[in-house]
């Protein structure tokens, strides 16, 4: 691939605009589309807007484009309706543009893992409604490819933190009080190891994966640092603002208390389980195929914090 060739971005969240900053390190043109037609990017990278589950976006988006990257995703409690035409609409825009297409997914579609480390070969068991729809959504791209329509890999991650994540259960809500010294509260049980995923290395297995025709018609775990348990990475949070650790646990009556009146949290309700058993994630078959590894945890950890005290709470 030449250096100046176009990909395309479908989403200005954390991942998008990282996937942004990787490509433009790499010397590639990059074109942003977002629903708003507003992200804070650099200098020569084109912001276009748009609905992306409209066909006439998607194809305009994705012209000329060699790889494009779905990032984008709706409000957590809109995706049953909102989701699949949105990447619909994405699908169809590599299509016109015969360009490759790689899909950001997370790992809902498994369900229940029960202590199992997560493979890329475990069945879809999701009983949940974003599982389910997540499931979906991952058969349908697969289908894509194999009908020969479009060239698709899949991306999977973990729950994920990093720079520019809010509103995620390893975001805002950890690194801002923590860098007050104010407690923070965590879902689940935060004594069980839970794997998180850096965005930077998001960023970079996303745009490896464009670039690999072997990695096609896969769906493939981006690496993640080490596993530890929700306190453990908070604690180490903590230890590099300076501030004494201050954790409390939010007990699942809670949460689902506070989903009677808040959307959101309803839909946490459903997914919570993820956080009340192990969850490993094995990411061996990136790994060894692309020779991939992850930021080590206490540098992502330390990286994070210095970009939200950089960006303080507005």
């Amino acid at each position: 691939m030449s250096e100046r060739e176009l990909h395309v971005i479908f989403g200005a969240g954390p991942v998008g605009l990282a996937v942004m900053d990787e490509l433009l390190a790499r010397g590639k043109q990059v074109r942003l589309v977002t629903h708003s037609g507003r992200a804070d990017v650099p200098d020569g990278v084109e912001v276009e807007a748009g609905d992306a589950a409209d066909l006439e976006v998607t194809e305009k988006g994705c012209k000329g484009a060699a790889v494009v990257y779905s990032c984008a995703a709706p409000p957590y409690d809109k995706w049953p309706e909102l989701f699949p035409p949105l990447q619909n609409g994405i699908i169809v825009g590599a299509v016109h543009a015969g360009a490759k297409l790689v899909s950001m997914e997370n790992l809902y579609m498994y369900g229940e893992i029960k202590g199992k480390p997560v493979t890329e070969d475990l069945n879809f068991d999701a009983y949940t409604r974003k599982g389910m729809i997540r499931a979906r959504m991952a058969e349908e791209l697969m289908s894509v490819h194999q009908s020969g329509r479009v060239r698709v890999v899949s991306a999977r991650a973990s729950d994920f933190f990093g720079p520019r994540v809010l509103n995620a259960a390893m975001g805002d809500r950890v690194f801002y009080p923590a860098l007050a010294g104010k407690k923070v509260q965590v879902l689940g049980n935060p004594d069980l190891p839970h794997t998180m995923t850096y965005v930077p290395d998001i960023a970079q297995a996303l745009v490896i994966l464009g670039e690999k025709d072997e990695a096609l018609g896969k769906a493939w775990h981006i690496p993640s640092p080490e596993t530890v348990t929700p306190r453990e990475f908070i604690e180490r949070v903590f230890a590099v603002t300076g501030k004494k650790p201050r954790i409390q646990t939010a007990p699942r009556f809670m949460v689902k208390l506070m989903g009677a009146f808040l959307p959101v949290m309803r839909e946490l309700h459903e997914m919570l389980y993820l956080w009340e058993e192990p969850f490993v994630v094995d990411h061996s078959r990136f790994e060894t195929a692309f020779g991939f590894k992850a930021t080590p945890l206490d540098e992502a950890i330390a990286q994070t914090v210095e970009w939200f005290r950089a960006h303080p709470k507005g």
